[in-house]
């Protein structure tokens, strides 16, 4: 069986290897709704949704619990 004489260093494995990563685009996936492109698995970042349910850019009334009525007018005094 082969066995190294020597350690292979961080800069010689990368040499090695970095053709591996130009083989190959990322893959994308597309937005059914919205038609934007992201990475798969991932939240898109123009729309903050994921997988139809809106994770980022959410109002803060509805983060807060959902007390606070959108329509309703604070009374001016």
């Amino acid at each position: 069986m082969a066995v190294p004489k020597r350690r292979v260093s961080h800069g010689r494995k990368k040499l090695r290897n970095q053709h591996i990563s130009r083989l190959s685009a990322p893959a994308l996936s597309v937005d059914r709704q919205t038609k934007s492109v992201h990475r798969p698995h991932q939240v898109d970042l123009r729309t903050g949704l994921y997988r139809g349910k809106q994770v980022l850019f959410k109002d803060d009334d509805k983060a807060a619990g959902g007390d606070a009525k959108p329509d309703a007018k604070p009374d001016a005094k």
